[in-house]
């Protein structure tokens, strides 16, 4: 079944030839030939039973892309490192700076409309909470990465 052969192999030219994608693409001409012989043996001409298994077996672009996903990690896992490290060290600048703006503003809230009374320590210690977890998650981002080395 030629066909099913060529079409198979135009939907993954672009992959290089690796055992994993020759492995794929003789389990995908195996499934797709079964399904063209069951169609045969239904009465279908050869051609049409070649035509429907192609429609039948679906879209090999889904399949191509779940097969790059799932061999991606291998070449992208240290820019997921980095952006791991990079994204922590963000989230800590962030928490740092919002944290610091939030007492602030809870510092004038409660200086300009209650003076007699100091309240702003209390949400203070709720609000610190942010900074401290962000620090830990941090220290366990470059934990890991001084490990590594």
């Amino acid at each position: 079944m030629q066909k099913i052969d060529t079409y198979v192999e135009e939907q993954f030219a672009d992959l290089p030839e690796t055992e994993q994608v020759v492995a794929l693409k003789e389990e995908i001409k195996d499934s797709m030939e079964e399904k063209a012989a069951d169609f045969m043996l239904e009465g279908k001409a050869e051609e049409d039973a070649v035509n429907k298994a192609i429609v039948d077996f679906g879209n090999l672009a889904e399949i191509k892309r779940e097969f790059q996903l799932q061999n991606a990690p291998q070449e992208t896992s240290g820019k997921k490192k980095k952006q791991k490290e990079d994204m922590s060290t963000l989230n800590l600048g962030f928490s740092i700076c919002g944290s610091g703006l939030i007492i602030a503003l809870l510092v004038f809230v409660n200086m300009y409309y209650t003076p007699q009374e100091i309240w702003f320590v209390f949400p203070t210690f709720a609000i610190l909470w942010w900074p401290v977890s962000m620090a830990f998650v941090w220290l366990k981002v470059r934990k890991r990465k001084v490990m590594q080395r």
